[in-house]
């Protein structure tokens, strides 16, 4: 039987006074399972508490209920770092969805010892400092990695072709007869990928590449095995020819401070008129104002953008740019892959609050 993230726990008023308003529920509060499966399990005291900040999927909800007493935000909305802070003071385990984890907050929960990611990045978590006061961080990796290689191709595909552009000539009764000259697109068989980060999700990007004939470069700090480049069909160039040859350019590198703007106006002026920008990494990747230039002066063709410098507010000059396709940071959002990276963060969470590693640690000196 389903719990619905809409009243899984007690309701989450957007005041001041959280930690009145969410109550822990714990595993002896949850519906028995079908056919009593796991019911004989359930332990009764010293339950470890955790806090979920966002609705997760009912299967993962339970899966939590069964060994931890919870609380979980039923809103799909931000809280608020004073609310996340009333709603963290007694929990050992955090399930983090869309929240920054800094040292403010984690002065505040002196009994967290894991903090369970929900997506494969975690810039929004300060791991240095967690990693001091000894507590895990987890991530979900792998099970996002073919759905964001989708989306990344996805975007590729839309704005050479125009789709967006095409869709809102037809819905506005612009299309009156066939034309030859309307919406003329880049072709994308047989052109030149770049893919700057050649790690899961750009694997799997430079796989998708390979349906299409195209030409496939790379440029990463660790060069793959030959092995793999025979397997992708792809050849390690320098940054530089990366740049300067590819049609299409392709981002898939972690957020660090060496890649916070590893794309700015340098880089943008070497790339080819004709070429398209993807960006289904992280937003500060890119400086925003300088791709804005270079589409405005047409520098580059064009960009696709799934994230943000400062999402979720977007360059106001991005929205009025007709060679732009903008998606909100969805990368992950599909039903299959939002349960699997749900379920995921419950079993990292899990491990952890009973002192098992986890299946995806990415502070593992903790356990030094």
């Amino acid at each position: 039987m389903g719990v619905s993230p809409a009243v899984a726990g007690a309701s989450c008023t957007r005041g001041a006074d959280l930690n009145v308003a969410l109550t822990f529920r714990s595993a002896r509060e949850m519906p028995t399972p079908p056919c009593g499966v796991g019911a004989a399990k359930v332990k009764q005291l010293s339950l470890p508490k955790v806090f979920i900040t966002r609705p997760l999927p009912p299967q993962a909800v339970e899966r939590i209920a069964t060994r931890c007493d919870w609380k979980m935000n039923p809103e799909d909305l931000a809280l608020e770092p004073i609310q996340l802070a009333d709603a963290c003071r007694e929990v050992e385990g955090l399930v983090a969805s869309g929240v920054r984890v800094g040292e403010e907050l984690l002065g505040q929960a002196p009994r967290l010892r894991v903090i369970a990611n929900v997506g494969v990045g975690y810039d929004n978590i300060d791991v240095t400092a967690c990693t001091r006061r000894r507590i895990v961080v987890t991530n979900t990796p792998d099970v996002l990695t073919e759905t964001t290689a989708d989306l990344a191709f996805a975007l590729l595909m839309a704005v050479a072709r125009r789709l967006v552009e095409s869709d809102r000539y037809v819905r506005e009764g612009h299309w009156h007869y066939w034309q030859w000259a309307c919406l003329w697109g880049a072709d994308i068989y047989g052109k030149t990928l770049g893919v700057y980060g050649l790690g899961r999700i750009g694997q799997a990007v430079a796989r998708r590449a390979r349906g299409f004939s195209m030409r496939v470069l790379y440029h990463d700090l660790v060069r793959a095995t030959p092995a793999q480049e025979q397997e992708l069909g792809a050849q390690f160039v320098d940054r530089e020819t990366l740049l300067r040859e590819a049609d299409f350019l392709s981002l898939h590198v972690p957020l660090t401070p060496e890649t916070h703007h590893l794309i700015n106006a340098r880089e943008l002026a070497m790339m080819k008129p004709a070429a398209f920008l993807i960006n289904a990494a992280r937003g500060k990747v890119v400086d925003e104002a300088a791709l804005v230039e270079a589409l405005k002066s047409r520098q580059i063709a064009g960009a696709g953008l799934d994230v943000f410098e400062e999402e979720p507010h977007i360059h106001p000059e991005l929205l009025a740019l007709p060679n732009v396709v903008l998606t909100p940071h969805v990368g992950s959002a599909t039903t299959e892959t939002r349960l699997a990276m749900a379920m995921l963060a419950a079993e990292n969470l899990l491990a952890a609050l009973e002192g098992r590693r986890p299946p995806n640690p990415v502070n593992p000196e903790v356990y030094v």
